[in-house]
């Protein structure tokens, strides 16, 4: 496939509010539906954390139209498929249904969107499934590591902070009326994004889409601000023991760059560099191979709605926790006072510019694309322009991203795995 563009992908604002996007791809029978809506996490008191995830878990279980075994049979009959998730900033939703099946696929998606009736038996076992999952939760290391270094990281008002799926003592607490006005208050088409891949022509797509959300009125959401998540000035460390484990994961960093920061790609490039490419990047080439103190070990910088986490993961031996620790350390310090070599930043260029069309060679991976260009403002022409906006990167740049975002010596630290002997 070719980079998508302003000149193949069309993109329309219903009334409502609800934008849709469109590609056609007519080298594939099927079609490719994609969306978010702007409600999630960020919208729920911190005592109720969970209720967006629950809500959304729970949209399938029953409409006004359609039973819950109804709902997906009337999908798997034709081989189609759908889900829901919520994340910290929106709810998502997928479907994928060949395109003589799209006005079935887009009916169902409509009503579970538009009419879910939250029957109380099946919130009481969804219920039972989500506390299962978060018992399961207590007993991983990289899952408590990772939920520790959010406390760690981030002040205590800010969204980050909170687990999405909840607690065990907040779902337990949660019931079905939470759920309803929950979904009263945030879910609708302003601000939705709709994204259709396939073989589907655009005016098609469109006229499909209004038939399923055209008079949708729904909710308004109005958001606060993000609060400010300020540089670390010191090590905040915190160690979770569980017992019975024979590994520690840990989890390092600090709050990074939103996506919609103009030297993000720098951060990303810079973090490539770090811990992606090759063997895992200079923290695989020296803390697992030269050094032998990791299983595994890589480095992510997340982006997002405001200032995601720039951190380095590793699972170690406990016995080599402290010393996997400062090897981290010593490349984080050595990537902020050392230019990188030429060669080194071409190939992980190449690296970031090679991986673009293998991101688009499906339809699923070009409508993911589409969203987070509608969802950060990047325009219709950025795939277009990623190439150059990579290559403009200079080992200065890199060098900046390194230092403003990551502090070997000021950071969040959190280690889950056996008790200390």
């Amino acid at each position: 496939m070719s980079i998508p563009g302003p000149d193949d992908v069309k993109r329309y604002e219903l009334s409502n509010g609800l934008v849709l996007l469109v590609r056609q791809n007519h080298a594939s029978p099927s079609v490719v539906i994609s969306g978010y809506l702007p409600v999630a996490a960020r919208d729920e008191p911190a005592e109720q954390a969970g209720l967006s995830a629950f809500t959304a878990d729970a949209l399938s279980r029953g409409t006004m139209h359609r039973s819950f075994s109804q709902i997906y049979e009337a999908v798997e009959a034709v081989g189609a498929s759908f889900g829901f998730s919520s994340g910290r900033h929106f709810t998502g939703f997928g479907a994928k249904s060949l395109v003589e099946d799209l006005p079935l696929t887009l009916d169902v998606l409509s009503d579970v969107l538009r009419n879910p009736t939250f029957p109380k038996n099946e919130v009481e076992k969804l219920r039972g499934e989500i506390l299962t999952d978060l018992e399961e939760r207590a007993h991983d290391t990289r899952d408590m590591a990772g939920l520790t270094f959010n406390t760690l990281a981030y002040p205590a008002a800010h969204p980050h902070s909170r687990s999405v799926s909840g607690y065990i003592e907040t779902v337990s607490a949660l019931t079905r009326d939470d759920v309803v006005a929950f979904y009263r208050r945030g879910y609708g088409p302003q601000g939705m994004v709709l994204t259709l891949v396939g073989a589907v022509e655009p005016e098609q797509a469109l006229a499909r889409v209004e038939d399923a959300f055209g008079d949708w009125s729904g909710a308004s959401p109005v958001r606060d601000p993000l609060p400010p998540a300020l540089p670390l000035t010191e090590v905040r460390r915190e160690d979770v023991a569980i017992p019975g484990k024979t590994q520690s994961d840990l989890i390092m960093g600090a709050p990074g760059p939103a996506r919609t920061d103009p030297h993000f790609l720098d951060a990303l490039l810079c973090n490539t560099i770090l811990g992606v490419f090759g063997i895992m990047g200079r923290l695989g080439e020296t803390v697992r191979e030269q050094q032998g103190l990791a299983y595994y070990v890589y480095s992510r910088v997340t982006g997002g709605v405001g200032p995601g986490p720039w951190t380095m993961i590793a699972g170690v031996n406990p016995a080599n926790v402290e010393r996997a620790v400062e090897s981290i350390r010593a490349e984080v310090r050595r990537i902020q006072q050392e230019p990188v070599p030429a060669d080194e930043l071409a190939d992980n260029k190449a690296f970031i510019v090679g991986s673009l069309p293998l991101r688009l060679e499906t339809n699923e991976g070009v409508a993911s694309a589409l969203l987070d260009m509608e969802r950060y403002g990047l325009g219709l022409d950025y795939l277009r322009r990623y190439r150059g906006l990579i290559e403009a990167i200079t080992p200065e740049r890199v060098q900046a991203a390194a230092q403003r975002w990551l502090d070997p010596d000021a950071y969040a630290l959190a280690v889950a795995g056996p008790p200390r002997e």
